[in-house]
């Protein structure tokens, strides 16, 4: 049963072609047909049950308005730059510092190692792409991540680090194997002191067998623990490799909560040439991720815990009505991610749905905005207080009885307007989330056209991940064009 339509590309030719995603035996499936390579039908999401709940988030953003490429609705995904048919601001910028990597991973986005040139911008180029992040409008891009390559590669990391500092932005961090962290004890600690936010540390399992660097990142973490520098684990899950450690992979994140503030799952993406054979062995959807990890808690953490990027936007909606300033706006398209928090204390793990009902909450904060917008300043406390009333009927409805905590912070950040209490649930909180980047065979332009997670390059243009890494592939495009020499 066909449930709605949107563009895709033929997997062989790249063509843009016009598909449908269709209802199936309980799935979700992408169909389209290339008139010259045939039909094509490929799994976009394991649970259509869960695809049916999380779009019920569906938000459109207002795009930006600059940077901006004018360009009429049927030329996309090919005007990246970003295009005017793209509907989100940045939410987080990544800038590749260089192509030159120390592993030689055999699933990488980047494929750095086999490109044959270098590509690696000067540091006034670097400074040129975050300062067109910070000009981006109606809101500057919030935060930056050096990636690559292996962003550590470069001598002028630091240096980096503290010029995106001093440019505004409030969250820096890096993507690193962490080979270098390991290897050198200083560099956390110059990071830290440089104004880095987070280290996003490539973390694929908690054995040998599963993350050959397991030594290396148990000594980065060590490192980074003395530094005081927050880190995510980033691991690639793939089917019959290592989706039998995402249960482990939490608890090693929660046993070393001093220092690990989440886990963001990345499903893997085929960017290279794949037969259906092996993309049916391999591909893992979010669906059969957040499976896996209920299976593997035992159940402490559940499906229904996880929610869509989106569903938090009324709380841009209630900062913005606040303010009367434009905030960041969570507009990823629904079927993009997944994310929940965990509170982690000395009797194990407490999903943030068992101390708060998220419904109630969400519907709460939604009519504080409703009205804000609606009263003069005068009214704004009133309309607080009132609305923090709201707020503990949904923390009543909670599972667990101690929501003290969690309701202190939210009276803290509402009503003292302490936002440094954010900071205090963030450190006292653990992060799950799942982001499943496109690739060629289940490739969804709308999903493209909604992306919050851009790449900037030299020339000016910010690109959506999914167009650099998969699809037309602009980082081909981007690295080959500024190449500085052979390797």
């Amino acid at each position: 049963m066909a449930i709605k339509k949107t563009r895709s590309l033929c997997p062989v030719c790249g063509s843009v072609l016009e598909a449908e995603i269709e209802e199936d035996d309980g799935k979700i499936w992408l169909v389209r047909t290339c008139p010259e390579h045939g039909k094509f039908r490929h799994l976009y999401w394991s649970d259509s049950e869960m695809y049916h709940r999380f779009a019920h988030y569906d938000a459109i953003g207002r795009g930006v308005a600059n940077p901006q490429n004018p360009v009429t609705s049927d030329t996309c995904p090919t005007a990246c730059g970003l295009c005017s048919n793209h509907h989100s601001g940045t939410l987080l910028a990544n800038i590749d510092l260089t192509n030159r990597c120390n592993l030689d991973c055999d699933f990488c986005f980047a494929n750095a190692r086999a490109c044959g040139f270098v590509y690696e911008p000067t540091f006034d180029e670097i400074v040129g792409m975050m300062q067109l992040l910070r000009n981006e409008k109606p809101v500057p891009a919030p935060a930056v991540q050096f990636s690559g390559g292996e962003p550590t590669m470069r001598d002028d990391l630091v240096p980096l680090v503290k010029k995106a500092k001093e440019l505004g932005f409030p969250q820096v961090q890096i993507a690193t194997n962490g080979v270098k962290l390991a290897n050198n004890p200083a560099l956390a600690q110059q990071l830290k002191d440089a104004g880095l936010s987070t280290v996003y540390l490539h973390f694929d399992g908690v054995k040998p067998a599963t993350n050959p660097f397991l030594k290396i990142h148990t000594k980065a973490l060590e490192n980074l623990n003395k530094a005081g520098l927050g880190v995510v684990l980033v691991p690639t899950i793939i089917k019959g490799r290592n989706d039998n450690e995402v249960g482990d992979i939490i608890r090693f994140a929660a046993d070393h909560i001093s220092i690990v503030r989440g886990v963001n799952f990345q499903p893997v993406s085929f960017t290279g040439a794949k037969n259906d054979e092996d993309i049916d062995k391999e591909r893992i959807t979010i669906p059969e991720l957040i499976d896996d990890i209920e299976a593997q808690t035992d159940g402490i953490l559940k499906k229904n815990d996880f929610y869509p990027v989106p569903c938090v936007l009324p709380f841009s909606d209630l900062v913005e009505a606040y303010t009367g300033r434009p905030q960041v706006r969570f507009t990823a398209h629904e079927h993009c991610g997944a994310a929940t928090y965990v509170f982690v204390t000395k009797d194990g793990m407490t999903p943030v749905t068992r101390m708060v009902d998220v419904e109630s909450l969400f519907a709460a904060i939604e009519l504080m905005a409703n009205k804000l917008k609606k009263g003069g300043t005068i009214n704004k406390y009133a309309t607080l207080l009132e609305g923090v009333k709201e707020l503990h009927t949904s923390f009543k409805k909670g599972e667990k009885g101690s929501t003290a905590e969690f309701w202190k912070l939210i009276g803290k950040t509402l009503i003292g307007q302490n936002f440094d209490a954010l900071r205090e649930f963030h450190w006292n909180a653990l992060f799950i989330g799942t982001m499943h980047f496109m690739d060629k065979y289940n490739y969804d332009i709308e999903r493209v056209q909604r992306c919050c997670i851009h790449y900037a390059t030299p020339d000016g243009k910010l690109i959506p991940f999914c167009t650099y890494n998969s699809g037309p592939v602009y980082r081909e495009q981007v690295w080959k064009k500024h190449a500085k020499q052979q390797q």
